[in-house]
């Protein structure tokens, strides 16, 4: 270049030359190839010479590359762009991106793709939370385009709207907007994800984030909300990483409460005040027995907000006979009537409480698609890591009954007795039992919930069967070669052997139910996505591969008609498995040894 200049400087100007300046490293420039390992290079002794070690920058996004993405943007950034449509092979292929789960990563060419046809996907409200993965934030320009395309895109689902409140985007316009469409949700939508909802809080920036305020301001409206966000907030206190932020949303939610008392709204200062009591509850708890027969005033149930309670009935109240020793105390109502909760210290039911929020959650799902399986999640309320209460249902585990009874159809008839109807028992108890156990086979599958076994498999007089107990879930299990799900030859047998019409009824909701929740894959997915930063045992071990084994169950490669070929395969492998009977029979010697 030195030669070029001098030699042109001596012609008067009369020639034109670029000179293209490159830039210069302080070291030797070097090269890694794919899957090379760290090597201590050898002493170079030429300048030629090639040395391939590992540097931590390796894998991060190519620089050339980089640079090529945003000046690509910038020449189509214009009124370009807004007349672009995409030919019949790119429509393909951006609808082929727009049915990616969540947790798809997009690669460089699909950021692109969605980025030059922004414009022509505004209509397509399942397009945004795409669009928004492919914006550069760091680019001002860009970013501020992005927010303004999104103010105009039409309005998205509520179910992506829990997915903008991921740790994925960081823009607090972002965030906001994803508020804005949450609060279309009524109260009972809102409960199915208020666990969540208080988790996303730590993504946020700012201590008086928009989804803070949207909360407290739910919670004034509704005493259940109130009562389960203070839970779940106060929860999250034991956790040191994120206690000074929950600790102020905590503040915020008492400072909120008594300007309400203090504007005169006195109903509602008066439910908040009934919320603080339940302190006074614990604290009565460790006291003598005789002061908790009979309340100085009704306390709200933790589990139950709406109802309250006047007291305890000691003679209906008992210690389980376990090795944690939890309590059953029977609570007077002010109705005249009871409750039944269990108070366990020792346990972590933190991971109970999100199962039984997703039992929950699908049986709604379920119902709305018009398919009730009459489900009996309990209620499950952590109220510190290693403490909490729970519903209890009488019942009796499928391990005692068949202990008891030669078998599930003849325990049942004891109080459904029907000598005219099928098996002897009354139709409505049949269609119970087959039904429930439809509702808890898909869930189970789905959340890969595992150490399935008889003692916690309960069924209730009337026909409904329900699981306790999720200790192991995401595929986790403490018993080798697991059945794909909990379905015992007793079972089967109930619903009058494999070859009865009842049985092929059961095959057929169990189907029909999972393609139902298939359909909802994206807002359980964004559920569990958002409680990747909780302390929750079976997701904070591995978040990431939690997830995707979530992913795998919906099986989205498939379509309606190859689930039921599969489901059903699944189904008959569950009950034909011949290893887990073997370990069902090693345990119950255990349990009777023990």
């Amino acid at each position: 270049m030195e030669k070029i200049k001098d030699r042109e400087s001596g012609r008067n100007g009369s020639s034109l030359y670029v000179v293209v300046e490159f830039c210069s490293f302080e070291h030797r420039v070097v090269f890694q190839e794919a899957g090379s390992n760290f090597l201590i290079p050898s002493p170079i002794t030429t300048s030629n010479e090639l040395v391939t070690v590992w540097h931590p920058e390796v894998g991060k996004i190519n620089p050339s590359e980089h640079k090529q993405l945003k000046l690509a943007r910038s020449l189509t950034c214009g009124i370009i762009d807004r007349d672009l449509k995409p030919s019949s092979r790119e429509r393909k292929s951006t609808q082929r991106i727009l049915k990616y789960p969540p947790t798809r990563i997009l690669s460089g060419d699909e950021r692109q793709l969605l980025w030059k046809f922004r414009f022509s996907l505004m209509s397509e409200k399942r397009a945004l939370t795409k669009f928004l993965r492919c914006v550069e934030w760091n680019d001002v320009q860009e970013a501020k385009q992005a927010i303004e395309l999104m103010g105009r895109w039409e309005t998205i689902d509520v179910c992506d709207a829990l997915e903008l409140l991921s740790p994925v985007f960081e823009s607090e316009e972002v965030r906001a907007y994803a508020v804005s469409v949450l609060e279309r949700a009524d109260d009972e939508e809102l409960q199915c994800y208020l666990l969540q909802l208080v988790q996303a809080l730590r993504f946020e920036r700012s201590d008086k984030s928009r989804l803070s305020h949207f909360l407290v301001q739910h919670s004034l409206r509704n005493i259940e909300l109130a009562s389960f966000l203070r839970w779940y907030v106060a929860v999250e206190l034991h956790d040191p990483a994120y206690r000074k932020r929950f600790y102020c949303t905590y503040e915020i939610l008492e400072e909120n409460m008594m300007k309400v008392g203090a504007s005169g709204d006195e109903d509602r200062f008066k439910l908040w005040q009934s919320l603080k009591k339940i302190e006074k509850l614990r604290q009565l708890l460790s006291g003598l027995l005789s002061e908790l027969t009979y309340f100085e005033e009704p306390i709200r149930s933790p589990l139950a907000p709406g109802v309250l309670i006047t007291g305890i009935v000691p003679s209906e109240s008992s210690i389980f006979k376990s090795a944690l020793h939890p309590l059953r105390l029977t609570f007077r109502t002010e109705n005249g009537g009871s409750c039944n909760i269990m108070f366990k210290k020792g346990d972590d039911l933190r991971q109970d409480q999100l199962v039984i929020q997703m039992v929950l959650l699908m049986d709604h799902l379920l119902k709305l698609e018009n398919l009730d399986l009459h489900l009996t999640p309990y209620r499950v309320l952590a109220t510190g890591h290693d403490e909490g209460m729970l519903e209890f249902i009488p019942s009796s585990s499928l391990a005692q009954i068949l202990s008891e009874n030669r078998s599930i159809i003849s325990y049942l008839q004891k109080f459904h007795l029907d000598e005219n109807a099928p098996f002897g028992i009354t139709a409505t108890c049949l269609e119970t039992f087959i039904k429930n156990c439809t509702g808890y086979s898909v869930i189970t599958y789905i959340l890969a919930i595992g150490d399935r076994h008889l003692d916690n498999l309960f069924l209730r007089n009337d026909g409904r069967l329900f699981h306790v107990d999720f200790g192991f879930i995401l595929g986790r299990d403490q018993k080798p070669f697991p059945p794909p799900m909990k379905l015992c030859k007793e079972m089967v047998e109930a619903m009058g052997g494999a070859e009865s019409q009842y049985y092929t009824t059961f095959k057929s909701y169990c189907c029909e139910a999972y393609n139902i929740l298939r359909k909802s894959s994206n807002l359980i997915l964004n559920l569990f996505h958002l409680m990747a930063g909780s302390n929750i045992p079976d997701i904070a071990s591995d978040p990431e591969k939690g997830i995707l084994k979530l992913q795998e169950k919906f099986r989205l490669d498939l379509d309606d008609e190859e689930c039921i070929h599969f489901f059903q395969y699944l189904i008959n492998e569950s009950v034909s498995a011949l290893f887990p009977q073997m370990v069902e029979t090693i345990h119950r010697w255990a349990q009777y040894w023990r």
